[in-house]
């Protein structure tokens, strides 16, 4: 199946000489693509950072292509670019948009000791709503239920993403969750947590459950007040843009200190 214009993966390398302290691997959302986390890549490979952003198996696509994978799939995608990028930096800092957030709060679990930061913009963990617990059943008789992208304030702008949410698919990410929010303590590596004051999709219990469950000592969070969801293509995405390129160069320059 061909990929959609816009979604496809994308590597930047920054302008100007190759001195960069650290690299950056980005995760896109559930049903969603690299296009939303596109301009956040550009920002940071401004600002001097290198930047992979894989395209997730069964995204960018059709929603079928979706239902055919798990949350397995979507993690090995990630890991695959995380190590990509570990080759050539030993301060690697990923950053994720709500199950991209996920995914990555999970590379953070499994490799506390590689993992030099985690940004996250609206990360989800659970749902609040009634109709979660029937996902089970529900997704073995029915393909997909309306979509959930582009939940954006910003007049004129639009998400690439499905139409449709695919079921079996959202059933293996409630697995994700569980698994993630279980082992939340495991998360040692510094924290910088972007969250919509207004979002539509992932409820604030989500922030609230990653802040009470990591055991980072270096934790911060950042209300965006004139955001939805897809904060990254939304009012405040400069605010999250010049906050991860900081909090990314602070990181590379402790490592060289200390490595000096």
């Amino acid at each position: 199946m061909s990929v959609l214009p816009g979604a496809e993966p994308f590597v930047l390398e920054p302008d100007g000489p190759g001195d960069a302290l650290a690299g950056v691997v980005l995760c896109h959302g559930f049903t969603g693509s690299p296009q939303s986390m596109r301009p956040w890549g550009e920002a940071l490979a401004t600002a001097g950072f290198p930047v992979r952003c894989p395209r997730l198996p069964g995204h960018g696509t059709r929603w079928q292509d979706l239902n055919a994978t798990r949350w397995e799939d979507w993690y090995g995608e990630l890991e695959r670019a995380f190590d990509a990028m570990l080759d050539r930096f030993a301060v690697v800092v990923v950053m994720g948009l709500s199950m991209g957030g996920t995914l990555t709060i999970r590379l953070a679990e499994q490799r506390p000791t590689e993992v030099a930061g985690i940004v996250l913009v609206n990360p989800s963990l659970t749902t609040l709503r009634k109709d979660a617990k029937f996902l089970p059943v529900l997704s073995q008789v029915v393909g997909s239920v309306a979509g959930i992208g582009s939940d954006i304030k910003k007049p004129g702008v639009k998400e690439l993403a499905y139409a449709r949410t695919p079921l079996r698919a959202a059933n293996s990410l409630s697995h994700l969750w569980r698994l993630a929010r279980t082992e939340l303590p495991k998360v040692t590596s510094p924290v910088l947590l972007y969250r919509s004051q207004i979002d539509h999709v992932v409820e604030s219990v989500n922030s609230q459950l990653l802040l009470d469950g990591v055991r980072s000592e270096n934790v911060t969070e950042v209300v965006l007040k004139d955001s939805y969801h897809v904060a990254t293509l939304d009012n405040d995405a400069e605010t999250i843009f010049a906050g991860s390129a900081e909090f990314t160069r602070k990181l590379g320059t402790e490592f060289a200190g200390a490595s000096s």
